[in-house]
Protein backbone atom coordinates (compact mmCIF):
# COMPACT_ATOMS: atom_id res chain seq x y z
CA UNK A 1 0.00 0.00 0.00
CA UNK A 2 1.42 3.38 -1.03
CA UNK A 3 1.37 6.56 1.06
CA UNK A 4 -1.43 7.90 -1.14
CA UNK A 5 -3.49 4.76 -0.54
CA UNK A 6 -2.83 5.02 3.18
CA UNK A 7 -3.91 8.66 3.07
CA UNK A 8 -7.20 7.61 1.48
CA UNK A 9 -7.86 4.93 4.11
CA UNK A 10 -9.72 6.69 6.93
CA UNK A 11 -9.22 3.75 9.30
CA UNK A 12 -5.44 4.03 9.03
CA UNK A 13 -5.12 7.81 8.99
CA UNK A 14 -7.55 8.88 11.69
CA UNK A 15 -5.91 11.47 14.02
CA UNK A 16 -3.26 9.92 16.28
CA UNK A 17 -0.45 11.30 18.39
CA UNK A 18 0.92 8.17 20.02
CA UNK A 19 4.59 7.57 20.67
CA UNK A 20 6.57 4.74 19.08
CA UNK A 21 10.04 3.31 19.65
CA UNK A 22 11.41 1.55 16.57
CA UNK A 23 14.48 -0.72 16.75
CA UNK A 24 15.52 -2.08 13.34
CA UNK A 25 19.03 -2.71 12.00
CA UNK A 26 17.95 -2.57 8.33
CA UNK A 27 18.37 1.10 7.44
CA UNK A 28 15.94 1.10 4.50
CA UNK A 29 13.22 -0.70 6.45
CA UNK A 30 13.79 1.49 9.51
CA UNK A 31 13.45 4.65 7.41
CA UNK A 32 10.40 3.31 5.58
CA UNK A 33 8.54 2.37 8.78
CA UNK A 34 9.48 5.66 10.43
CA UNK A 35 8.22 7.64 7.45
CA UNK A 36 4.96 5.71 7.36
CA UNK A 37 4.25 6.12 11.07
CA UNK A 38 5.09 9.81 11.05
CA UNK A 39 2.92 10.26 7.96
CA UNK A 40 -0.16 9.27 9.96
CA UNK A 41 0.81 11.31 13.00
CA UNK A 42 2.87 9.12 15.33
CA UNK A 43 5.93 10.46 17.15
CA UNK A 44 8.71 8.05 16.20
CA UNK A 45 12.10 7.49 17.86
CA UNK A 46 14.14 5.11 15.68
CA UNK A 47 17.31 3.21 16.59
CA UNK A 48 19.63 0.92 14.55
CA UNK A 49 20.41 -1.40 17.47
CA UNK A 50 18.94 -2.54 20.75
CA UNK A 51 22.01 -1.17 22.52
CA UNK A 52 21.44 2.30 21.08
CA UNK A 53 17.86 2.15 22.29
CA UNK A 54 18.78 0.99 25.80
CA UNK A 55 21.49 3.62 26.13
CA UNK A 56 19.01 6.44 25.50
CA UNK A 57 15.98 4.93 27.22
CA UNK A 58 14.14 6.85 29.96
CA UNK A 59 11.40 5.44 32.21
CA UNK A 60 8.85 7.98 30.95
CA UNK A 61 9.17 6.72 27.42
CA UNK A 62 7.13 6.31 24.23
CA UNK A 63 4.21 4.01 24.64
CA UNK A 64 4.89 1.14 22.23
CA UNK A 65 8.03 -0.63 21.01
CA UNK A 66 8.43 -2.06 17.51
CA UNK A 67 11.53 -4.21 17.19
CA UNK A 68 13.08 -6.68 14.78
CA UNK A 69 13.75 -10.11 16.28
CA UNK A 70 17.08 -10.98 14.65
CA UNK A 71 19.65 -8.25 15.24
CA UNK A 72 23.38 -8.29 16.00
CA UNK A 73 24.60 -8.28 19.62
CA UNK A 74 21.16 -8.04 21.26
CA UNK A 75 18.13 -9.69 19.64
CA UNK A 76 14.64 -8.29 19.89
CA UNK A 77 13.60 -11.06 22.29
CA UNK A 78 16.67 -10.36 24.47
CA UNK A 79 15.79 -6.66 24.39
CA UNK A 80 12.28 -7.47 25.59
CA UNK A 81 13.71 -9.62 28.40
CA UNK A 82 16.14 -6.87 29.43
CA UNK A 83 13.32 -4.33 29.67
CA UNK A 84 11.31 -6.73 31.81
CA UNK A 85 14.35 -7.28 34.06
CA UNK A 86 14.51 -3.50 34.51
CA UNK A 87 10.88 -3.44 35.52
CA UNK A 88 9.82 -1.80 32.24
CA UNK A 89 6.80 -3.29 30.52
CA UNK A 90 6.59 -1.64 27.12
CA UNK A 91 3.99 -3.21 24.82
CA UNK A 92 6.14 -4.80 22.11
CA UNK A 93 5.39 -5.51 18.46
CA UNK A 94 7.89 -7.88 16.86
CA UNK A 95 8.77 -7.95 13.17
CA UNK A 96 10.90 -10.71 11.72
CA UNK A 97 11.61 -12.75 8.64
CA UNK A 98 13.81 -15.43 10.15
CA UNK A 99 12.78 -15.89 13.77
CA UNK A 100 12.76 -19.41 15.14
CA UNK A 101 9.71 -21.04 16.70
CA UNK A 102 11.51 -20.87 20.04
CA UNK A 103 12.05 -17.12 19.69
CA UNK A 104 8.43 -16.55 18.74
CA UNK A 105 7.17 -18.60 21.68
CA UNK A 106 9.49 -16.80 24.10
CA UNK A 107 8.42 -13.39 22.80
CA UNK A 108 4.73 -14.21 23.24
CA UNK A 109 5.27 -15.70 26.70
CA UNK A 110 7.07 -12.50 27.70
CA UNK A 111 3.98 -10.53 26.74
CA UNK A 112 4.52 -9.48 23.12
CA UNK A 113 1.61 -7.38 21.90
CA UNK A 114 1.83 -8.84 18.38
CA UNK A 115 4.17 -10.56 15.93
CA UNK A 116 4.46 -9.69 12.23
CA UNK A 117 6.39 -11.81 9.72
CA UNK A 118 8.38 -10.15 6.93
CA UNK A 119 7.46 -9.25 4.32
CA UNK A 120 4.35 -7.53 5.66
CA UNK A 121 2.14 -4.85 4.16
CA UNK A 122 2.26 -1.31 5.51
CA UNK A 123 -1.38 -1.44 6.56
CA UNK A 124 -0.72 -4.55 8.67
CA UNK A 125 1.74 -2.72 10.88
CA UNK A 126 -0.44 0.39 11.00
CA UNK A 127 -3.42 -1.73 12.01
CA UNK A 128 -1.48 -3.36 14.86
CA UNK A 129 -0.23 0.00 16.18
CA UNK A 130 -3.75 1.44 15.87
CA UNK A 131 -5.10 -1.58 17.75
CA UNK A 132 -2.66 -0.82 20.58
CA UNK A 133 -3.67 2.86 20.63
CA UNK A 134 -7.36 1.94 20.72
CA UNK A 135 -6.78 -0.48 23.57
CA UNK A 136 -4.83 2.12 25.51
CA UNK A 137 -7.58 4.70 25.05
CA UNK A 138 -10.27 2.19 26.00
CA UNK A 139 -8.48 1.07 29.15
CA UNK A 140 -7.80 4.67 30.18
CA UNK A 141 -11.46 5.57 29.75
CA UNK A 142 -12.60 2.48 31.64
CA UNK A 143 -10.20 3.28 34.48
CA UNK A 144 -11.42 6.88 34.61
CA UNK A 145 -15.04 5.67 34.75
CA UNK A 146 -14.29 3.35 37.67
CA UNK A 147 -12.43 6.11 39.49
CA UNK A 148 -15.43 8.41 39.05
CA UNK A 149 -17.54 5.80 40.80
CA UNK A 150 -15.17 5.75 43.77
CA UNK A 151 -15.21 9.54 43.95
CA UNK A 152 -18.88 9.32 44.94
CA UNK A 153 -17.81 7.77 48.23
CA UNK A 154 -16.88 9.62 51.39
CA UNK A 155 -13.43 9.03 52.87
CA UNK A 156 -14.87 6.59 55.40
CA UNK A 157 -16.89 4.75 52.75
CA UNK A 158 -13.75 4.31 50.64
CA UNK A 159 -11.98 2.85 53.65
CA UNK A 160 -14.84 0.42 54.13
CA UNK A 161 -14.75 -0.49 50.43
CA UNK A 162 -11.02 -1.26 50.53
CA UNK A 163 -11.23 -3.28 53.74
CA UNK A 164 -14.30 -5.26 52.66
CA UNK A 165 -12.52 -6.10 49.41
CA UNK A 166 -9.70 -7.54 51.53
CA UNK A 167 -12.18 -9.78 53.32
CA UNK A 168 -12.75 -7.88 56.57
CA UNK A 169 -15.85 -8.91 58.53
CA UNK A 170 -18.19 -6.39 60.15
CA UNK A 171 -16.54 -7.01 63.53
CA UNK A 172 -13.07 -6.49 62.07
CA UNK A 173 -14.20 -3.33 60.31
CA UNK A 174 -15.65 -1.96 63.54
CA UNK A 175 -12.42 -2.68 65.43
CA UNK A 176 -10.18 -1.27 62.69
CA UNK A 177 -12.21 1.90 62.19
CA UNK A 178 -13.04 2.36 65.87
CA UNK A 179 -16.79 2.56 65.36
CA UNK A 180 -19.83 0.51 66.33
CA UNK A 181 -20.89 -2.48 64.24
CA UNK A 182 -24.17 -0.74 63.47
CA UNK A 183 -22.24 2.22 62.07
CA UNK A 184 -20.15 -0.12 59.92
CA UNK A 185 -23.33 -1.62 58.47
CA UNK A 186 -24.56 1.89 57.59
CA UNK A 187 -21.28 2.71 55.85
CA UNK A 188 -21.43 -0.55 53.90
CA UNK A 189 -25.01 0.00 52.90
CA UNK A 190 -24.34 3.56 51.69
CA UNK A 191 -21.17 2.49 49.88
CA UNK A 192 -22.88 -0.34 48.03
CA UNK A 193 -25.84 1.83 47.09
CA UNK A 194 -23.60 4.56 45.63
CA UNK A 195 -21.59 2.02 43.65
CA UNK A 196 -24.62 0.02 42.52
CA UNK A 197 -23.32 -3.18 44.11
CA UNK A 198 -25.37 -5.99 45.59
CA UNK A 199 -22.93 -8.19 47.48
CA UNK A 200 -19.40 -9.05 48.54
CA UNK A 201 -18.58 -10.69 45.21
CA UNK A 202 -19.40 -7.40 43.43
CA UNK A 203 -17.12 -5.46 45.77
CA UNK A 204 -14.22 -7.86 45.20
CA UNK A 205 -14.79 -7.86 41.43
CA UNK A 206 -14.85 -4.05 41.27
CA UNK A 207 -11.73 -3.70 43.40
CA UNK A 208 -9.91 -6.26 41.24
CA UNK A 209 -10.94 -4.43 38.06
CA UNK A 210 -9.75 -1.09 39.43
CA UNK A 211 -6.40 -2.55 40.48
CA UNK A 212 -5.82 -4.26 37.13
CA UNK A 213 -6.86 -1.21 35.13
CA UNK A 214 -4.59 1.04 37.18
CA UNK A 215 -1.62 -1.15 36.24
CA UNK A 216 -2.65 -1.43 32.59
CA UNK A 217 -3.34 2.30 32.27
CA UNK A 218 0.05 3.17 33.74
CA UNK A 219 1.67 0.64 31.42
CA UNK A 220 -0.15 1.85 28.30
CA UNK A 221 0.03 5.56 29.00
CA UNK A 222 3.79 6.06 29.22
CA UNK A 223 4.98 9.28 27.61
CA UNK A 224 8.42 10.58 26.66
CA UNK A 225 10.35 13.28 28.40
CA UNK A 226 10.05 16.38 26.23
Amino acid sequence: MSMNEIDQNSQLTKPCNGYVFLVEDDTDLRDSISEMLRFVGYHVHAYPTARAFLDSFHRDSPAVLITDVRMPEITGVDLQAELINRGINLPTIFISGQSTVSQSVTAMKQGAFDFLTKPFHREQLLSVVAKYENERASKSLEHATLQQKLEKLSTRERQVFSLVAKGYSNAELAETLGVATSTVKEYKSDMMFKLGLSGLSDIIALNTAITKLAVVSEHLSQRPVQ
